[in-house]
Order: structure tokens, then sequence, then C-alpha cells
């Protein structure tokens, strides 16, 4: 099958599956639950086919089997994960992205918005206009190919290309106790060690100890130990705490050490004027991230990494020249669009072969505009705002952390005296009940050592009503499950 009759095939089977679509955001579509299984495994569950089924069975179990039992992470009751259902123009740009541009190269509009999509990034989080970006499947990627540059930078300045020879004895990476693990996976990829990340304490805010970093770089430098890279977190996935990244921005000039923040929730906040102070230090990084899949709600697997040197980049994650990849190309007399590569990103980062993500990045940003970021920002810190201010007021909630973001931690207390063990057990119980029996999925984490409730509010089909919905149904099955009732 090609041309029209391709065309007209791809259109009957997007209308065919739109309703089916279209409800996994529906308040009144029914949530899959683990019985379901039985529903599907079934069917879905068997060998390679001899001969294959065709187009119409295909789209037939994917509306029966397959779109149904899915994770409802984009209905409004999910503010679980940092993750989410990506809008219509994401989806809608995802979709021409995959038909339009399998791949971000060559002489094309999608490889122009990839980088420009990247600036766009760059001026809307306060990202210097000096720094290169490049695209990956999110913030794990993200982080590697940013520190893979900090590891870069710091063995060559002892003499070492430790890309193309290993690393010549032990780093350092020095990041809060409260840091994404994806970091210490990094450091494990890189050939650190997941051993080389130090492990700084936090303030009673869940931020990272300025002091302790310090003092850390230099017990380490006393002991041979190369100190490679500082990382600043502008929101924790925990409680979405920001570290004081203007001081560690100092710590990292004064010791001459690379400084990396990790931007991929927290970033966008930048964006807000009110809420850009807090975010000073960034316009001194020397790498940044932050993931667009997470508050812009592209489709998952947009990661966003700027560093200082393109060149480190380079040198760091180069595949070197291949004939079937150079010699195809005539970029100084380019007549077709095959004659040149366009911007190289494969040299840049992990992947070579990728789709344009820039495509859906521009396409989410263009529909929005600075004032639509913006307004998303507050709405969602406005919610978070409405739900610990509800928390402050109900005698048998407690606030378990200040919001700094949009992730608020909190508890249910019931009336009398309660060991921290007791109501561990009890708050888990309450998470347990939220996801079984409401329309409301927050996620759990611990603060100081206590089991606390902890939505994330980047869903843009949440409303103040799901807010207020959630503290009430953990109040109402806080008392169900105490003698406050």
């Amino acid at each position: 099958m090609g041309g029209t009759a391709e065309i007209g095939r791809l259109t009957d089977a997007i209308v065919e599956l739109l309703p089916h679509l279209e409800a996994v955001w529906r308040w009144d579509t029914p949530e899959p639950r683990p019985a379901d299984r039985s529903l599907w495994l079934s069917e879905l569950d068997r060998p390679l086919p001899d001969a294959g089924v065709g187009l119409d069975q295909v789209l037939d179990e994917l509306a029966r089997l397959v779109v149904p039992y899915g994770p409802r992470v984009g209905k409004p009751g999910f503010s679980g994960f940092i993750v989410n259902g990506p809008t219509t123009t994401g989806v809608v740009a995802n979709l021409a992205a995959t038909a339009a541009s399998p791949h971000r190269y060559l002489l094309t509009a999608p490889n122009h918005l990839e980088a420009m999509s990247l600036q766009w990034l760059q001026s809307l989080l306060g990202v210097p206009a000096r720094h290169q970006g490049v695209y990956s499947t999110g913030g794990s990627v993200a982080n590697l190919v940013a520190l893979g540059a900090a590891r870069q930078a710091a063995y060559e300045a002892r003499g070492v290309d430790p890309a193309a020879d290993g690393i010549d004895g032990p780093g350092r990476i020095y990041a809060s106790v409260e840091a994404h693990k994806t970091i210490a996976r990094s450091a494990a990829v890189l050939g650190l060690g997941r051993h080389a990340v130090y492990p700084i304490p936090v303030d009673d805010h869940q931020r990272m100890d300025v002091d302790a970093v310090a003092d850390a770089i230099a017990a380490d430098r006393e002991a041979g130990v190369l100190p490679v890279a500082i990382v600043g977190t502008a929101g924790t996935t925990n409680t979405g705490a920001i570290d004081p990244l203007d001081e560690l921005a100092d710590v990292a000039g004064a010791t001459d050490v690379w400084f990396h923040v990790d931007g991929a929730y927290g970033l966008l906040a930048a964006a807000v004027p009110e809420r850009a102070p807090r975010f000073a230090g960034v316009a001194r990084a020397d790498s940044v991230i932050v993931d667009p899949h997470k508050w812009l709600c592209t489709p998952i697997g947009i990661g966003a990494s700027f560093v200082r040197d393109r060149d480190l980049l380079h040198r760091a994650f180069t595949e070197g020249p291949a004939d079937y990849l150079e010699g195809t190309f005539a970029p100084e007399a380019a007549e077709s669009i095959f004659d040149d590569m366009g911007a190289p990103y494969a040299d840049y980062a992990v992947e070579l072969t990728a789709p344009a993500r820039g495509m859906v990045v521009w396409a989410v940003l263009r529909e929005l505009g600075l004032d639509g970021v913006q307004a998303t920002v507050r709405r969602d810190l406005g919610f978070a705002q409405r739900l610990a201010d509800r928390v402050r007021a109900e005698p048998r909630l407690e606030l378990m952390t200040e919001p700094e973001l949009s992730i608020v931690c909190f508890r249910y207390v019931p009336a009398g005296e309660q060991s921290d063990a007791d109501l561990d057990r009890m708050n888990t119980e309450v998470q347990r009940r939220l996801r079984r029996d409401t329309p409301y999925a927050p996620s759990s984490t611990r603060v100081a050592g206590r089991f606390v409730i902890r939505p994330c509010y980047i869903n843009p089909r949440t409303s103040e009503a799901d807010v207020d919905g959630l503290a009430d149904a953990v109040l109402a099955i806080g008392a169900d499950l105490s003698s406050d009732g």
C-alpha cells in the first residue's frame, strides 16, 4: 500500500482510535485494576504469529485490550510521579514528527527546529545563550550527558582524555542526599562508580548544605581525589526543594569545580518572574538539564542538556568518523537535503538515530508562548499552596514541608498520642485506599524518615475541585481508620 491509499488508511485508523484515546483522560473512565488482567492477558500473551493479522485486527486489539488498560496518568485526579498525559498539541506534534521526520537530521525544518526549540528553552529558563543544547530521552540520559562533559573537563585539566583512554584516578561528584538517583547511575556509567557520589546533608528544608560541599571538596583534594562536579537540584523529586544554587555557584567558582544544575522537574518555574530569584545560580552553571515531558506536558521521552562548551560534549561522546556517514555528505555544495547532515547531534550525546524531539517542544512552546507557560506554572504552584493552606487549617492533617514548588508533603494524624511508626502504618493504608477506592492517585515519600502523602501538581487536567477532593478523601479515610470518625 502506498501514496493516497496509505494516507487514507492512516486517517481512518486515527479516527477509529480517537474515541478510545479520548476516554483515557476522562473522569468517568473506569480505572484499570490488577483483576482486569484476566480481560486482556490471555489474548495479548501469545507467541509471534506465523501470519500477520492485518491492520484492522491490530486496531481492534489496541482499542479493546491495550488502550483501556494503560496507566491513567493523564486523568484529573492523578498527582503521583512527575509524569503527565501529554496535551493535545504534544500528541499531534509527536504524530507529525513520527510520520514526517523519523529522525532529526539533514537540511530540513525538523533539524532547524531541534536547534531553535533548544534556544527557546534556554531563553525561557535563564540558561546562558552561549550554552549548547542537545535532546535526549529524559532526565536520566540528560544528567549522564551533562556529567559526561564534567568528567571530560575535570580529567582533561590533569592531562587525561577520559573518553579516549579511561579515567586516571578516583573522581568525586557532590550531590545532596535528596538528589535524584540518576546522578549515582551516571557516575556508574561514566566509570567513576556510584560510590563516587558524595552524599551532602540537607537542612530542615531539604536543601543542600553549602558549607558541607566546600569542606568535602577540600578533604578530597587533600586525599588526592579529583573533584568532578557539584550538582545542585532545582526542585527535588521528593519534596520540590530548590538547593541554594547561587551559593553553590560561589563554591564552584572558588574551588574551580564544574557546577551542574539538575532542573529536570522544577526549572520551568524559573520562567515566572516572582520565582526566578530562587534559580539565580542557573546563569552561572556549567551545565543544566530540564525535562519538557514533565511540566511542559510533551509526550514522555524528551529531556534536554545544556553545556557551556559543545566541544567538550564532542570529545566526550563522539563516535568518530564512519565512511557510511561522512562519505555520504557534500555540505560544501549541497544540492539536496541529503547532502548535509545538519547539526551533528550524534556526536554530542549517546544516540545516533533519534526522533525529532525539537518538533514537539517547538509545537508546545509555540502554542503556549511565554504567557501560557507562566500561567501553567502559576496555576500549579497555586494548587500546591491551596492544598498546603487546607492542611494547615485541618486539625487532623499535618504539613511536613512548606511547598517550594508544586509538591505538597502531608499526613493524617488522628487524635491522641501516636508514634511515628503508627502514623507511618496508618498513612500507608490511607495511601493504599486512595488508589483503590477514589479517583485520586498521589504518590508517597519520606520526609525526615516519616511516611507522607505526596501529590505533585503538574497535570494540565487537574482542577481546584481535584485538589480539595484529595484533602477530603484523606480526611474521610483517616477518620474511618481511626476513632476520629
